[in-house]
């Protein structure tokens, strides 16, 4: 694994526990609803897929389930958006998660981009 998986699945892990964290402070301030089954899901399943993505069969399975993994965050952020601009995340909250994911997309789609790109200098050199 190269350095940006590691960083990724270091940050995609600490940033599940953030969403845990966040989740178990709005359902106890009840302002969670339908938010509480959305955001939980799609916030812990990217750091699922990267650890999927560490023993994938092939690079083009290692690709999808980054790209997957790219789909979640990008759904998480999202939900993070909606939760502030509702005005159930407070201004100091949404900025510090929004950084978070913000990296995580970023990561990812570096990770794929060379993922695809030495993937094609295989190929085109094989």
């Amino acid at each position: 694994m190269g350095k940006g998986e590691n960083r990724v699945k270091e940050l995609s892990f600490a940033f599940a526990l953030r969403i845990i964290k966040l989740v178990r402070i709005l359902e106890q301030e009840k302002k969670a609803y339908v938010l509480s089954k959305q955001l939980p899901r799609s916030g812990t399943s990217i750091g699922g897929l990267v650890r999927e993505a560490e023993h994938a069969e092939s690079r083009s399975d290692f690709i999808h389930k980054m790209a997957i993994a790219l789909k979640e965050a990008n759904e998480t952020d999202y939900w993070i958006e909606l939760l502030y601009q509702s005005q159930i995340l407070d201004r100091e909250g949404f900025d510090s998660i929004k950084s978070d994911i913000v990296e995580l997309l970023k990561l990812l789609t570096a990770i794929i981009k060379s993922s695809k790109r030495n993937g094609q200098l295989k190929m085109d050199n094989g």
